[in-house]
């Protein structure tokens, strides 16, 4: 999500460990000019609330033994982001203090302001002496900041009822187009949650969430027993089931803001003589509250789970009770 310029980078950390002097002559180990400008051509900032600064860096190629003071503006002919809504920057100018050779333009978003679908960004310019400039790296003087909304992890958000799509049900199923599903928190592994019923009743498979990189939430699944193949096609063949797992091709994600997933797996059956793999299907899960769940079980307008049945059967069994 983030895009480097990495010969730039890799210039400058060269000249970042040289003890070059704008004003110190015999300490010189860089003897070119005096370059200033954007680390970064592109940064993705990940907003998850409105109090969180961002660093945009700005490197010079020399050390000074003066503070050097420069402006940054706003380029609103390449910028959809509205500052002062969505975002404030702390100050127009940096200021690269003697003996050093970096500083920030400190960027806040506003996250109230900015939904979930919007596609935000602002592109800075550095002004600099034209002299100052390195035309080898004239790009550098201008750097795209993109505005991503992105929610905080919480399993919480994944444990209850949700509605699952995929296109193995299209093949596979009959006049099925979605399910209603039951998800619990799995108390053993961590950032897991067991899809209940997943496909098929009896049938649970657990998934995985990363959060390591909020700017890439993605899921991860182990190999495991997706249902029998006597349920799924009506015979028996290989071992008598059908294991799914998550191809390295194709991106599976999910949205906390959303609370959805969206997951590639592939289907096989172990055992299976010659070609055993089913295929590679695409699934969409999403979540749904208690309420909806019970007017989507009543309406009767698709597939439910078994473990969802239980649940409102044992609901409205206990309401019909006490009245």
């Amino acid at each position: 999500m983030r895009k480097i310029n990495y010969g730039l980078m890799a210039m400058l950390a060269v000249l970042l460990f040289a003890t070059s002097s704008c004003g110190d002559a015999d300490r010189q180990t860089y003897d070119g000019p005096n370059y200033v400008l954007f680390s970064d051509t592109l940064t993705v900032l990940a907003v998850q609330n409105n109090e969180e600064v961002f660093d945009i860096p700005v490197a010079a190629t020399q050390a000074c033994d003066y503070d050097r003071t420069m402006a940054v503006e706003v380029i609103e002919k390449k910028s959809n982001a509205i500052e002062g809504k969505h975002y404030t920057i702390e100050s127009n100018t940096i200021t690269i203090k003697a003996g050093e050779r970096s500083a920030n333009v400190r960027i806040r978003g506003n996250y109230d302001a900015i939904a979930v679908t919007d596609s935000l960004g602002l592109t800075l310019r550095l002004l600099t002496e034209k002299e100052n400039q390195w035309n080898m790296y004239e790009n550098n003087y201008e750097a795209k900041v993109v505005l991503q909304k992105c929610c905080p992890f919480d399993i919480n958000l994944f444990n209850g009822y949700a509605v699952l799509t995929s296109t193995y049900m299209q093949e596979f199923m009959a006049n099925v187009d979605s399910r209603l599903v039951k998800t619990v928190i799995d108390t053993e592994e961590e950032n897991t949650i067991i899809m209940k019923d997943f496909f098929y009743d009896g049938y649970d498979v657990k998934i995985r969430f990363t959060t390591n990189d909020i700017l890439n939430p993605l899921i991860e699944m182990d190999e495991q027993v997706f249902a029998s193949t006597a349920e799924a096609f009506g015979t028996n063949y290989g071992d008598g089931y059908i294991h799914l797992y998550q191809p390295k091709s194709g991106l599976s994600y999910y949205s906390a803001c959303e609370k959805f997933i969206f997951q590639y797996f592939t289907l096989y059956v172990p055992g299976m003589a010659g070609n055993n793999v089913v295929g590679t299907f695409a699934s969409a899960i999403e979540w749904v509250s208690a309420d909806e769940a019970k007017r989507l079980y009543l309406e009767g307008s698709m597939l439910v789970s078994e473990s969802v049945k239980t649940d409102f059967e044992k609901k409205l069994f206990t309401r019909n009770k006490k009245n």
